[in-house]
């Protein structure tokens, strides 16, 4: 094999990989040009989700005409001259290399006026082949313009994610920078409509409600601790505000967003035996350090850093986010919601769906009627995912008929069947049996519950967006909820299985928690929907049923088409064979 140097184009698209992954790492590149020209509104207009349309504007100080061809080269940069000025850096950028691997995938467009000119200038560049410079009138500050992204190495667009994954990727970008320097204006339009738009007047709770929604921005604890010449500051979410992923985690390093996982485990650890297990906090932290304590010069993307004191900046942040729970020291709310006529506080479901006269676990019992067939027999028919496989193969996956033992721990219910001992999630069982009975409703008129009075409820930009899109289908399936302005809906009725809960909150159902547990239904948009419903409703695990429940849960588990899985995929029952316990008892020899 020859070796030979590579040409200035290909080494500039393979520079570029490391820089500029997808649209939001364009939007990532010029958003921190903006802000270290001391911008004070940055305005971001996309098409196409940034792939046909990236256009990145602000009223900075500008580029000074003559350095405009300059600024599109490799390592060119105005923010260090020297190696030693790595640990010393005060911008967001520095490597000189953004806006070069930008151009050389891309046909992009620089205007800008320096604030001491009186005229501005335009350059043209297209795959990295710059044009000639213009003179232009124009204000102050520059003005990205940055088309067809990738039309040059169209292999890279086949693994961009679809157009919704990218505009949600770009949106907690801008979110994340608008938080950090909330005294900077910004927008942020998809499609000539404004998704994201800030005041600039340094209030950061505002930004936090397009982050997090209004009502989790409202209920944020404050975090404020300095110690020595670590300060740390931010707002997290009160132990009684969680969310099933750590995604909700933001962290910031001298202005800087970073991924840092040990960081993330400080914070989630400082809610340790706060907690329930599977739950996880959410909320923002500033750290601010001396540069030299910091090194950012780690990749290309500056997400990754390295830190001095690494276990004394772990232990801080630890303290910071402890030292802010003690102190609010919440007590909790109860909601009428949770107690039954008799006064008893009803166990068998969170967020007040309780036991009401004769209706069982399961639901009211509208839930029942037109349920025709035997435990196990098979007759209520519906798309299931035992489908296509043979007769023998499809009745070993039927569920055995059972007979009650008891519960454990709150959480599994033991019961015996002709072959052996049967351990039973109570949570995923519920959820199978609901998601079964909602689609054999689905095809019908699912009842709904009609509000007294209708309820609204402010939205972020990536859940308006999940909810819009799936609109038709959600109203399908018993609820009613309409547009009613920017980021807003209104809510006019629930489906009866979410009887008690929350509007607001059976909404939040559709948009929130479910997203490591959609794999096995991404191609059923409706079956998804349904999932999320029936995964809220159902029994949780730590919830202590009564002997009629256990039993009524175990009659339905056996009517089931595909009992030994829930909807996500996750087993709703362990098997003990008898002769597995013989052996293990003694009785036989191991084979």
């Amino acid at each position: 094999m020859v070796i030979r140097i590579l040409n200035d184009e290909v080494a500039s698209q393979i520079a570029a990989g490391e820089v500029v992954e997808r649209p939001a790492s364009v939007v990532k590149e010029l958003i921190e040009n903006s802000i270290d020209a001391g911008a004070t509104s940055v305005q971001i207009k996309l098409e196409e989700a940034g792939k046909k349309l990236i256009e990145v504007s602000d009223d900075g100080c500008g580029i000074p005409s003559s350095e405009i061809p300059l600024a599109v080269s490799r390592h060119a940069t105005s923010k260090l001259t020297t190696a030693a000025d790595l640990f010393s850096i005060h911008t967001l950028g520095f490597r000189g290399e953004a806006l070069a691997s930008i151009c050389s995938v891309s046909r992009t467009t620089i205007t800008s006026r320096f604030e001491e000119e009186k005229t501005g200038s335009k350059l043209v560049v297209e795959g990295g082949k710059a044009g000639e410079l213009q003179k232009v009138g124009v204000p102050r500050g520059t003005v990205v313009k940055v088309e067809q992204l990738f039309y040059n190495v169209p292999a890279r667009l086949k693994f961009l994610k679809s157009d919704r994954t990218e505009k949600r990727l770009i949106n907690e970008l801008v979110t994340k920078y608008a938080l950090v320097y909330s005294d900077i204006r910004f927008s942020l339009r998809y499609d000539k409509k404004d998704v994201l738009r800030t005041s600039g007047g340094a209030d950061k709770r505002e930004v936090l409600s397009h982050l997090f929604g209004i009502e989790n921005a409202k209920k944020l604890i404050p975090v404020l601790n300095i110690d020595d010449d670590i300060s740390i500051s931010g707002f997290i979410s009160p132990t009684s505000v969680t969310r099933s992923n750590r995604k909700g985690i933001h962290i910031f390093v001298n202005g800087r967003p970073i991924h840092d996982i040990a960081l993330v485990t400080s914070m989630i650890n400082a809610y340790h035996t706060l907690l329930m297990v599977g739950r996880y906090p959410f909320g923002v932290i500033f750290l601010e350090m001396p540069t030299e304590m910091v090194d950012i010069n780690v990749h290309p993307t500056k997400y990754e850093v390295r830190f001095r004191e690494k276990d004394r900046v772990f232990r801080s942040v630890g303290r910071a986010v402890r030292k802010a729970l003690l102190a609010s020291s919440p007590i909790p709310e109860a909601s009428i919601n949770n107690w039954d006529s008799s006064g008893r506080k009803g166990d068998a479901f969170a967020g007040g769906v309780g036991l009401l006269g004769n209706e069982s676990l399961i639901g009211p019992s509208w839930w029942f009627q037109g349920r025709v067939g035997k435990p196990g027999t098979g007759s209520d028919k519906f798309t299931s995912p035992s489908s296509g496989i043979g007769q023998e193969e499809f009745e070993k996956m039927r569920s055995p008929l059972l007979r009650l033992v008891g519960q454990i721990a709150s959480t599994y219910i033991v019961a015996e069947g002709p072959d052996g001992l049967y351990l039973i999630d109570q949570h995923a069982a519920h959820e199978r049996i609901l998601f079964e009975k909602f689609i054999e409703q689905k095809n019908g008129i699912i009842p709904s519950q009609r509000l007294l009075q209708p309820v609204t409820i402010q939205l972020t930009a990536p859940e308006a967006a999940e909810i819009q899109e799936k609109l038709s289908i959600i109203n399908k399936l018993g609820f009613d909820i309409e547009p009613f302005g920017h980021n807003t809906y209104v809510i006019r009725a629930i489906p009866s299985l979410l009887f008690g809960m929350q509007p607001e909150t059976a909404v939040r159902v559709l948009v929130e928690d479910f997203e490591e547990d959609e794999i096995p239904l991404q191609n059923e948009i409706e079956a998804k929907i349904i999932a999320r419903i029936c995964k809220s409703v159902a029994v949780k695990g730590g919830q202590t049923l009564s002997t009629a429940e256990q039993q009524q849960l175990l009659l339905d588990l056996e009517k089931c088409e595909s009992p030994r899985t829930c909807p996500h995929g996750r087993p709703t029952m362990i098997h003990l064979s008898v002769d597995l316990l013989e052996r293990q008892f003694g009785r036989k020899g191991a084979k």
